[in-house]
């Protein structure tokens, strides 16, 4: 099992992404509800978060719960969010000790007006903390984010507020809920899963795809490690080859 001092804390990505698959397979295993497994995922929640807080990672963004997450059975679905508004309770005491900031990404008024008011207190509680900053995709779709985005870029240029020509990559970026967000450079998927699920498929353009067999609710700090050891192996060239990068690694240019 990997451990913290084997990474090198001077190539870390700025920003992982992590689909925390596998909770129900993992209670199904057991014999149990799928609820069962959300709750014990929570506490993989916890020792991630404070792994990534530990080692200064920038962002972290979860992907919670789908658009299409909507369509699950309904007592799953609020057993669900429950549950979210019952961790987000406990935990801001331990975001603000840790100097975490949280934010969320997605069709959120699509929650519970319980919930999003919860989830809204503990934002605000947490907006003057510096450290990690803990991005949680809530009600989330990347073809929803996208065509939102399209449409109101769409709206600005009828409104005379943007010129079609003006609308570059950049620009773009702005329109998204991720906007003020560096893209992540790791994406990690738990459960033995491959594939990005409707999941920021525009950021992930560039970013280190890993995979494990690992149940999200058996998922731990050593696990994170080992994603990040095995990020800290490749080679990224971004379409240049891989001489063009050792050349720029040596000369300085990044």
């Amino acid at each position: 099992m990997a451990s913290l001092s084997e990474i090198d804390k001077s190539r870390l990505p700025v920003h992982i992404a992590i689909i925390m698959d596998g909770n129900g397979r993992w209670a199904k295993e057991k014999g149990e509800s799928r609820l069962f497994g959300h709750y014990n995922g929570v506490e993989s929640v916890r020792n991630v978060v404070e792994g990534c807080a530990e080692l200064g990672i920038g962002y972290l963004t979860l992907y919670a719960f789908s658009t299409e997450n909507w369509g699950r059975p309904e007592d799953e679905v609020n057993g669900l969010m429950a549950l979210m508004v019952e961790t987000i309770r406990k935990e801001v005491p331990t975001l603000n000790r840790n100097n975490i900031k949280l934010t969320t990404i997605g069709n959120t008024s699509l929650l519970p007006d319980f919930a999003r008011a919860e989830l809204q207190e503990a934002i605000d509680l947490t907006q003057g903390n510096t450290g990690l900053t803990l991005i949680v995709a809530l009600s989330y779709s990347s073809r929803w984010e996208m065509l939102q985005a399209v449409q109101q870029i769409s709206k600005d240029v009828k409104n005379n507020l943007l010129q079609y020509d003006e609308i570059t990559e950049q620009v773009f970026n702005r329109y998204l809920s991720t906007g003020p967000y560096p893209d992540p450079e790791l994406m990690i998927r738990t459960s033995g899963e491959y594939r990005i699920s409707n999941f920021l498929l525009y950021q992930l353009a560039y970013a280190e795809l890993y995979f494990t067999e690992t149940r999200w609710p058996d998922f731990r700090k050593q696990h994170l490690y080992e994603a990040i050891l095995n990020y800290q192996k490749r080679e990224r060239r971004f379409g240049k080859t891989g001489e063009q990068i050792r050349q720029e690694t040596s000369s300085g240019i990044h």
